[in-house]
């Protein structure tokens, strides 16, 4: 770059204008040519075995030999259409290792510290809209995944509630920033975890969208540290699929034993009622207020909102100020099959769990075809996607004393792949 810049003071004006085009292009072609050449160096797509490349590897050139092996593809497609993890035996197989050896370091703080409530599980049963977050750092508590002992730690937990903080008096909105800012340094300097990896292996846990704008004075944590939230819109550049965990927003339900409801006794195709804000539920409302199948409602209904959720074939999770809502949860534990309108969505637990066996994904722009997408679903296919959300639904839902399977253990799960997942893939440059 130093040459580059040094060639223009020597080259005539007229030779300068024309440089200062042909630089930044030739920089750009060779910087493409680079990458071209790195991928093609490292990438297991140009160096692997073909066989192993394809997933069904009886048929590694992707050509079907016979009409048996064409209705047997189609039959491994279907089957693997209907069941509600992408591997159930991977999934299990690091599940038992997980809970044999996987350790969490929680940064301690005493019960005198200031922010106590902010720092310290809650000694409540969580509520409200934001109570994943609260849940999780509860739960935890009562966990056997809690080491006290740091050398034994996978992660490292940065436990303050980005929510409490967001309502604390002393610290609100224009707070944030600094307290998580100065709570870093104090960690860092304190310990020595967070500079061993610049915070890669850190995480916090956040429901409450303000967490976005709450890093800004403290960028590491955003590009290093696990972000574990329930606004996981991967269009937005502060938040990473796969080094970040999606958190399902759910509404806590540690009482009520979810209800049972047979496809065949829901009268109403779909249902969806909320507040107006934003253009895509705006489409929604101006496009289906009056249907006759779709009930479709602008604020609250003035009848019984899980008596609509239960009666209700289809229910409908529809962007709001976010990508993220409590209604896949509450679709879920009412039986109905979540319909997931909110582009660039990255759906809690979607790399272990097969969305598309147990919900309906919409593009936005498909919302005047909404009728014709969910009345074209066969009974057939519709008792396989209930019976799916009857067997999912464990997975989306807390408790204060974690058992086997449910949300916590879910999200747990969710960070030890993306660790793994990193180092396989650190292992495999190696290899190169």
């Amino acid at each position: 770059m130093a040459r580059s810049f040094l060639l223009l003071y020597t080259l005539s004006p007229t030779d300068s204008l024309k440089s200062l085009f042909f630089i930044p292009t030739a920089l750009a072609l060779t910087s493409s040519l680079f990458i071209l050449f790195y991928i093609y160096s490292t990438s297991n797509l140009f160096n692997q075995n073909p066989h192993h490349f394809h997933r069904f590897g009886k048929y590694p050139d992707g050509v079907l030999d016979n009409f048996e092996d064409l209705r047997e593809f189609k039959e491994r497609k279907v089957a693997e259409k209907e069941t509600i993890f992408h591997d159930h035996d991977m999934f299990m197989e690091d599940y038992i290792k997980m809970n044999k050896t996987f350790k969490i370091y929680m940064y301690p703080h005493s019960k005198n510290d200031p922010f106590a409530n902010i720092l310290l599980p809650v000694k409540f049963e969580p509520e409200g809209n934001y109570a994943s977050e609260s849940f999780f750092k509860k739960t935890l508590n009562n966990s056997h995944f809690l080491t006290n002992d740091p050398s034994k730690a996978d992660l490292f937990y940065l436990p303050f509630s980005i929510a409490r903080l967001r309502h604390d008096p002393r610290v609100g909105i224009k707070g944030i920033q600094d307290f998580i800012k100065d709570y870093i340094f104090n960690v860092s300097h304190k310990y020595p975890y967070w500079n061993r990896t610049g915070g890669a292996d850190h995480f916090y846990v956040s429901c409450h969208s303000i967490s976005r704008i709450a890093f800004k004075k403290a960028e590491k944590i955003k590009l290093n540290a696990i972000q574990v939230v329930c606004s996981s819109n991967y269009f937005l550049s502060a938040y990473v699929p796969h080094k970040d965990a999606s958190l399902p927003q759910i509404w806590p339900r540690v009482q009520d034993d979810p209800p049972n409801i047979t496809s065949s006794e829901r009268k109403t195709l779909a249902f969806f009622a909320g507040a107006i804000n934003s253009p895509v539920r705006q489409k929604l409302v101006e496009t289906w207020r009056n249907d006759k199948l779709l009930s479709v409602h602008s604020g609250r209904v003035h009848t019984s909102y899980e008596e609509a959720l239960q009666n209700s074939k289809f229910c409908l999770h529809v962007k709001g100020f976010e990508v993220n809502t409590a209604r896949i949860g509450d679709a879920l534990h009412h039986g109905c099959v979540p319909v997931i309108i909110a582009n660039h969505y990255d759906l809690p637990f979607a790399d272990m769990l097969n969305w598309k066996s147990f919900s309906i994904i919409v593009a936005t722009l498909d919302i005047p075809f909404l009728q014709r997408i969910l009345t074209s679903i066969s009974p057939d296919e519709y008792a396989k996607l209930h019976k799916n959300v009857l067997e999912v639904r464990k997975h989306f839902r807390w408790h204060v004393i974690p058992v086997d399977y449910d949300a916590f253990y879910m999200v747990i799960y969710n960070m030890v792949f993306f660790q793994l997942m990193w180092f396989y893939m650190a292992d495999q440059m190696g290899d190169k």
